[in-house]
């Protein structure tokens, strides 16, 4: 027999817009030859030696059917990918007998690939360099790749984990080949982060020390001999220090599970700080959040993260925020270096300098809206009564107007956690006097907004139903007032735009329509107008040519005219709307019922800053099988701009034509609606 495969060139598998492999253009493969059963040495179930002949009779019997035929359900239950976090189509027991395996050819790279029963792409086991032995084990989720175990030296043995588009971008290396990484070409700071969590409540202390920095990271930055040694400190011992931390925590346990990333914008530190050799990209304090059962979350400190080549790396053992203090710990290279005396500023007193750097270190572990109340409220104490040092140490007029603007921030923040003590009255307090002594000043306006906003909130928290239409229409003669009295200050659009939200919920859509108007020819260029105008294109949709585009979740630009000559259901909603996820099963049904009759459905998520891995683990959680928009931003984001959306779930439904039905939809409405325009 050859020594080599002779693969027939009437193989030319095409993948179409879908990610699906087009069954139309594979043709059947003539080839005849050698091949090893290396394609199976590497899955986690020993693949049984009858599989492994099996496939050895197909492949030397070119141009007829063989005796015995290996199928793709065979190869699926064989093989799964060596890391256990991977998220990966696996298809049902009814859909296994559907799936195919068939073999491609791309120029020098061959091997087999397995299609699901909707034709989309499961596995692809490839051979990159010619060799006749698999050396790439590729997994497919909806028809995008998300993973691939790489065998890199071709020794037949997996030494390198990447993930890839939806899966994220970590690139894991395994030098020894036992199917654990030892250290990352490739990973984010998001990453790191789930993978600290993970590594720290399983115990897994070697996973642990791959994301830790260490002296060869330290050399290849250039990082300076002194800061070396604390960076070093805060990194030694990892588990002793892990384990004294779940001994006194009760708000970080080996049950912890993490739920998300949370940091500000990387800084970058110059070369010519001083601090190394090369430009340094540090996020300054990040956090993550864990969830420890039972709806109770904690936040946990990671601390400074640093980027080495294209791995971040942790300068820190990430520890919790207990509930009983506010840790304001801050990192070794974000600190400032001594200046010297013919440097240094003096315009900033040492008092000042150290309440400066108080608010730095406490910001950097700010509490977020995702941590408890008890937490939040605590925060927002702390940062007011630093900032009321820092008003009264402030010389400069024009500083001190900026710092008392965050103070006025400060206390509408406190008021809204409802635990806001006397935030309230000070506020009250802080207007009153503006009026009395700067009755001109810019900080009258914006502190009487946020003085208005906040007494809003308290007086609709504690009111009972009877009074507060009331409080309402109290609450719209004061925003028409403010506006009235300070046409020109920056909250006059944020005041107009909530006249017209709230006359649009009232259903007083005239008014709703003239507020919107007057808003985006004021300030057509903000996002404020723009949404106005958006508002008002989505009130007058019915009967109108529906237009939208935006980014598809898994990448790549959407038209909805690419579904010219189909009924269109448009569902705005996000992660964390429950109602949204209350229509989701009749809306499944709707689809299923109603597809095969020519009805679409265009999802748009408006989740302000889920990383996309997550969106598109809640739309396969929850059977979302119609394609997702999705720009992160919110109510702010191009996508929910474009029409103005104010309220979710929002749906709007067309017709064949393209043409909108009803602006918003219900789920009554789709089962009453969709039979008449689908005739």
């Amino acid at each position: 027999m050859s020594e080599q495969w002779l693969w027939s060139s009437r193989v030319r598998p095409v993948v179409d817009g879908s990610g699906s492999l087009s069954k139309n253009v594979v043709d059947r493969a003539s080839f005849s030859g050698r091949f090893t059963d290396s394609l199976f040495r590497n899955s986690r179930i020993q693949l049984p030696t009858s599989l492994a002949l099996v496939l050895i009779m197909v492949l030397i019997s070119p141009g007829r059917e063989a005796q015995a035929q290996v199928t793709a359900k065979q190869i699926l239950q064989a093989y799964s990918p060596r890391q256990k976090d991977v998220d990966y189509e696996v298809p049902t027991a009814a859909d296994l007998e559907k799936c195919q395996v068939t073999v491609e050819r791309l120029g020098k790279v061959s091997g087999y690939v397995v299609l699901g029963a909707q034709g989309q792409l499961l596995r692809r086991f490839m051979d990159t360099n010619g060799d006749n032995k698999v050396d790439q084990w590729r997994y497919y989720n909806h028809g995008i790749e998300v993973y691939r175990d790489i065998d890199s030296n071709f020794n037949e043995k997996p030494d390198q984990f990447r993930y890839v588009n939806l899966g994220g971008s970590r690139w894991g290396i395994d030098q020894n080949e036992d199917g654990k990484v030892d250290s990352w070409k490739s990973i984010s700071a998001a990453e790191v982060s789930r993978e600290a969590i993970k590594a720290m409540t399983t115990g897994d202390f070697g996973l642990l020390e791959t994301l830790l920095i260490n002296p060869a990271d330290l050399r290849t930055l250039g990082v300076n001999a002194a800061l070396q040694k604390k960076m070093l400190d805060n990194v030694s011992q990892p588990e002793a220090k892990v384990r004294q931390i779940f001994s006194k925590s009760r708000d970080f346990t080996p049950k912890s599970v993490w739920v998300r990333f949370d940091a500000l914008m990387p800084g970058s530190i110059p070369a010519d700080d001083g601090k190394a050799e090369t430009d340094l990209q540090v996020y300054e304090n990040a956090m993550c959040i864990v969830d420890n059962g039972g709806g109770k979350t904690a936040l946990i400190q990671l601390g400074e993260l640093v980027r080495v080549g294209d791995a971040w790396k942790l300068t820190q053992i990430p520890e919790p925020i207990g509930s009983d203090s506010i840790t304001v710990a801050g990192g070794v290279l974000m600190q400032p270096l001594l200046a010297s005396a013919e440097s240094a500023a003096p315009s900033v007193s040492p008092e000042m300098q150290a309440l400066l750097d108080k608010l730095q270190k406490l910001d950097a572990s700010s509490a977020t809206l995702a941590a408890t109340p008890e937490a939040m409220s605590k925060f927002n104490s702390a940062r007011i009564e630093l900032l009321l040092q820092i008003v009264n140490a402030t010389t400069s007029e024009d500083d001190k107007e900026q710092w008392m603007q965050q103070l006025a921030d400060g206390y509408a923040a406190a008021i809204q956690t409802g635990q806001g003590g006397d935030s309230l009255d000070r506020l009250k307090d802080m207007e009153t006097k503006l009026k009395k002594d700067s009755a001109a000043s810019p900080l009258v306006p914006y502190v009487t907004y946020r003085r208005m906003l906040a007494q809003y909130s308290v007086e609709m928290n504690t009111a009972n139903e009877a009074k507060r239409a009331d409080i309402q229409k109290a609450w719209l003669e004061s925003l028409e007032g403010f506006i009235t009295t300070y046409p020109n200050s920056e909250d006059a659009s944020e005041a107009m735009l909530q006249l017209a939200i709230t006359e649009e919920f009232n259903g007083r859509i005239k008014e709703a329509v003239a507020w919107y108007s007057k808003l985006a020819a004021a300030q057509p260029q903000s996002i404020a107008g723009k949404r106005a105008a958006g508002a008002v294109t989505r009130i007058q949709l019915n009967g109108q040519p529906l237009k939208l585009s935006g980014t598809l979740l898994e990448g790549g630009s959407f038209n909805v005219s690419q579904l010219k000559g189909k009924a269109v259901l448009v569902v705005y909603w996000a992660t964390w709307c429950q109602p949204c996820a209350a229509d989701l099963p009749q809306i499944r049904a709707l689809y299923e019922q109603y597809r095969a009759q020519g009805f679409e459905i265009v999802g748009v998520c408006l989740d302000v800053d889920t990383s996309p891995q997550d969106v598109n683990k809640f739309r396969v959680e929850n059977k979302m099988r119609w394609p997702q928009i999705y720009e992160r931003g919110g109510l702010e984001s191009p996508a929910a701009v474009q029409l103005g959306v104010i309220t979710l779930p929002t749906m709007i439904l067309t017709d064949r034509a393209g043409r909108v039905v009803n602006r918003g939809a219900t789920v009554q409405d789709l089962k009453t609606t969709l039979p008449q325009i689908l005739k």
